[in-house]
């Protein structure tokens, strides 16, 4: 069941203009348009994309399909699109929501942490789970992620403590973005900060990701279509997004190849991974 905002908070950053509100499920969501400016299969990328995530569980938001209603619409002026010096009214209806870590006025979120810091992440390995992932479904956008503090358990240790964990964010991209195609590049999905990649030696290092994608079940992809909203598709479109998945499912046996690629390329993010090392 889709969820409904109740509350508005404030405008994000990025070139979609989503904006963070907060939903009658008590939980606080960065809301993406159907009509934001970087195309409307922009929310059909992020939906598809959380579908595989939750699946390969890899760190990241939640997500759900958030209703803004019209009253919602008129009590909040400020929700609207930016273009140039004109106001965009965004649409009554069904929206993408990825949801915020925690109580926007209590939680402090990062975009950027120091170099010092970034080896202790709890779940530093994630940044390889998504390097699979994002060479999978071809995203052609930088990796970005968000960090804040939380209570981390051990399996090694009893009770937790507290660490910095990362969340991988804006999968709108995936699929070549509104071009619905696989425009590989070896440089595609890599996170900037190259020291998260310092654990990798091998193409070993990137497992059990590499075998859950080689083996992924064709029937949590129809999951991800059954439940998109169809007001996100113009007519025709259920047939070019059918056989994009079906292109999808046909890549999966180039993985190794292209995180090879990312290797082999002169400005290599693997300090640690060299020609001897290969798999």
């Amino acid at each position: 069941m889709p969820l409904t905002a109740v509350r508005y908070i404030r405008k994000m950053r990025g070139g979609a203009q989503s904006h963070l509100v907060a939903a009658d499920d008590g939980h606080w969501y960065v809301v993406k348009f159907r009509n934001n400016p970087q195309h409307r299969r922009i929310l059909v990328n992020e939906h598809i994309a959380s579908v595989l995530l939750e699946y390969l569980q890899i760190a990241a938001p939640r997500t759900a399909i958030v209703r803004l209603e019209p009253s919602f619409l008129v009590q909040h002026p400020d929700v609207c699109i930016i273009l140039g010096t004109s106001r965009v009214a965004i649409e009554a209806g069904r929206h993408f929501g990825s949801r915020y870590p925690g109580d926007p006025s209590r939680i402090a979120i990062y975009d950027y942490l120091p170099d010092a810091l970034l080896p202790g992440i709890a779940n530093l390995a994630d940044f390889r789970a998504i390097l699979v992932f994002d060479k999978w479904v071809g995203n052609a956008d930088g990796r970005q992620a968000i960090f804040f503090r939380a209570s981390v358990t051990e399996t090694h240790r009893a009770g937790s403590r507290p660490a910095f964990v990362a969340q991988m964010i804006d999968h709108g991209f995936a699929f070549n973005g509104p071009h619905w195609d696989f425009a590989d590049s070896p440089l595609q999905g890599l996170y900037p900060r190259r020291l998260v990649y310092d654990q990798v030696r091998s193409l070993e290092d990137f497992q059990p990701w590499l075998d859950l994608v080689m083996h992924f079940p064709e029937e949590v992809i129809d999951r991800a279509l059954k439940s998109l909203p169809l007001e996100w598709l113009e007519n025709g479109e259920e047939d070019d997004l059918e056989q994009l998945l079906t292109r999808l499912l046909a890549r999966r046996s180039r993985l190794p190849e292209l995180l090879e690629a990312s290797r082999d390329n002169r400005s290599t993010p693997f300090a640690n991974w060299n020609n001897r090392a290969r798999a």
